[in-house]
């Protein structure tokens, strides 16, 4: 089995799976054996670490959350035998696993080989990218466990020099200057962070920029710390102004294969945010506090390389945290401004880019629709020039999210999801290769090919493994539930009842995953509405039901399902178009399925026009999550209706 601290306590069994390892107190006192690293911990101290005020019977209570987990860590281990895992050992208790089934102590090792050693930065490379967030992250209010924070994000920042100074020993760094420009904006008290930077700057042609640098960081020290810079910033700045041959990279440049890993704040932000659940609050939060920091120094282009840095590929086009998503698009916009139209082509593609994929379309407005649409192109046109497929996939992401215009078009978002796949697939870029196969998988259920479709999902929960992009499970269950209630109408297949229940247990996955309400909210109500509709039932009435953003659309249905025709009328013809989002053709399916239910003519009329564009797609299939059933129903309801005037 495998045990995790770097962000919150988890143990793993050696096929994946997690273990159920109980309440915060049983983590807990697994976290403080993993921190004695195989050295027993007396009873007593293990009192006084778990509580501040212990309990009369507090030691009962240990011993309880002791043997709960040796049930979970050794479940097949037969009665009486004593346990190999977590031991008793004279007054207390020891974990014995091997070092690098422990992601903390694999971090600890690979660190110290590649202080030895600069072949092992690979190792260490890796060690990295097995930060998940703070250290015992759900350990709170612990002094031993904020201790073990405190040094361990010491060690965490000392690799992240270290790696630098490696990559730039060898000749490579040039890449590094986005991530070590964040570092030493998060950290600007590493004096040596400052030259890592400069150095990188350096590596990468940009001598005026690695001289401002260092004036940067000498002006810094002086004035907050009453200090001048030590002597490795000032041999630097010397060996900058004269050329030195120290500075230039060995005839032979090391490469190694290296994967560039989660190295600083915004790149472990960028990392966070794959994982989901609070690694994903955690990743936005830590990426604005990135960008505020960048702005404040003044640098335009340290603060442009922060903003496009965060380059997480994003599916759903309402945002989780429109606040933050607007003010990373103001800070984006400012920052293009800064720069001008002459600025380098890159950092401005990377900026466009990131304008359209934080302009969600559900939250935009006309004006804001049609600048994240020419962001979106622009960013386009920049990275198809500069012939970056990184940059370019990024900037294609912006383009699919800003490419729900008006119904019907699932056709060409495939056509996006195809080229994101594909130069992620040629070019190594598998966070975006998931991408590609959850816009194919979403176009192809739109599209009603429930085949294809299952195809892209299956593709996808296979990449999800190599990448632990753990969202992708969920998506995909959604998914699944959405096939299994458009077969609940075929005949043999599932009943309604089998469906409901799929989508129950998809609704409790994405449950379970923290920081996606712009996903979460309304979802499993109008999946339900949905299989409803499909059976020719009426609509849910339970008043528990969170219909989040949709229930403007969702309501008139609701009070026709509870006689209340006149309550219906009044709420249709009150609501607002739907917008311009994966849901869009759903919405208007509902709302084409009132009017024709009351005889509002206009109304259908309306829904009729709007919907005649996807009339070959399946409402609510561009979501991939769920399904009303063809288009084409509810348009022939609607002209029908709309025909009657």
């Amino acid at each position: 089995m495998r045990i995790d601290v770097l962000g919150a306590v988890r143990a793993l069994r050696d096929d994946g799976t997690p273990v159920d390892l109980g309440g915060p107190r049983h983590r807990e006192v697994l976290a403080r054996l993993v921190a004695a690293e195989g050295r027993m911990v007396p009873t007593d101290t293990l009192v006084d670490d778990l509580w501040a005020e212990p309990p009369v019977r507090a030691v009962g209570a240990l011993r309880t959350f002791v043997a709960a987990l040796r049930r979970a860590i050794e479940p097949d281990r037969p009665p009486r035998i004593p346990p190999r895992v977590l031991v008793t050992e004279g007054p207390g208790y020891a974990l014995r696993l091997p070092r690098d089934t422990v992601d903390v102590h694999r971090f600890e090792d690979a660190l110290a080989r590649a202080r030895r050693n600069p072949d092992a930065l690979t190792d260490l490379d890796a060690a990295l990218a097995a930060w998940r967030g703070p250290a015992y992250a759900d350990v709170t209010g612990s002094a031993w466990a904020q201790r073990e924070r405190t040094r361990l994000e010491e060690l965490r920042l000392e690799g992240v020099e270290l790696r630098a100074r490696l990559l730039l020993d060898s000749g490579s760094g040039a890449e590094l200057v986005a991530e070590l420009g964040a570092h030493v904006t998060e950290h600007p008290w590493r004096e040596p962070a400052w030259g890592l930077l400069a150095r990188a700057l350096h590596r990468a042609g940009r001598q005026v920029e690695a001289l401002a640098t260092l004036r940067r960081a000498r002006t810094m020290l002086a004035d907050q710390l009453g200090l001048d810079p030590g002597a490795g910033l000032r041999r630097l700045e010397t060996d900058i102004l004269r050329g030195a041959t120290t500075l230039q990279p060995p005839r032979t440049v090391w490469t190694a294969g290296v994967r560039f890993g989660p190295r600083t704040t915004v790149d472990l932000a960028r990392t966070l945010a794959l994982a989901g659940g609070d690694a994903l609050v955690h990743s936005r939060r830590d990426r604005l506090a990135a960008v505020q920091a960048a702005e404040r120094t003044g640098d335009i282009a340290l603060t442009a390389r922060v903003i496009g840095a965060y380059d997480v590929p994003a599916l759903w086009s309402r945002a989780d945290d429109p606040e933050q998503s607007r003010a990373v698009v103001a800070a984006a916009e400012r920052t293009l401004t800064a720069l001008g139209t002459d600025g380098p082509a890159e950092l401005r593609a990377r900026l466009l880019a990131t304008v359209a994929v934080e302009s969600r379309s559900a939250d935009l407005s006309g004006t804001g629709r049609r600048r994240a649409g020419q962001a979106a192109r622009e960013a386009e046109a920049l990275a198809r020039e500069l012939g970056d497929p990184a940059l370019l996939v990024f900037a294609l992401n912006g383009v699919f999210l800003q490419s729900f215009t008006r119904p019907g078009l699932a056709a060409p978002r495939d056509a996006i999801g195809a080229e994101i796949l594909g130069l992620a697939t040629r070019h190594g870029l598998p966070n975006f290769a998931v991408l590609g196969r959850l816009i194919r998988l979403q176009s192809a259920s739109a599209l009603g090919d429930l085949d294809a479709a299952t195809a892209h999902a299956e593709a996808a929960d296979r990449l999800a493994v190599s990448t632990e992009a753990s969202l992708v499970p969920v998506l995909t269950g959604w998914f699944r539930a959405r096939a299994t209630a458009a077969r609940s109408t075929e005949p043999g297949g599932p009943d309604a009842a089998t469906a409901a229940a799929h989508y129950r247990a998809a609704e409790d996955a994405l449950a379970e995953t923290a920081g996606m309400p712009g996903l979460h909210r309304g979802l499993f109500a109008l999946a339900l509405l949905g299989l409803r509709l499909l059976h020719g039932r009426p609509a849910p009435t339970d008043p528990h039901l969170d219909w989040g953003p949709y229930r403007p659309w969702a309501h008139p249905l609701v009070l026709l399902a509870r006689n209340r025709a006149e309550e219906a009328r009044n709420a249709l013809t009150t609501a607002p178009v739907p917008p311009l989002d994966h849901m869009q053709e759903a919405l208007w399916c509902l709302t084409a399925h009132a009017a024709a239910r009351l005889g509002e003519h206009p109304v259908a009329a309306r829904a009729a026009a709007a919907l005649r564009a996807a009339r070959t797609e399946h409402a609510g299939g561009a979501s991939g999550m769920l399904t009303l059933g063809p288009v084409a129903r509810y348009l022939a309801e609607a002209e029908a209706c709309a025909d009657k005037r």
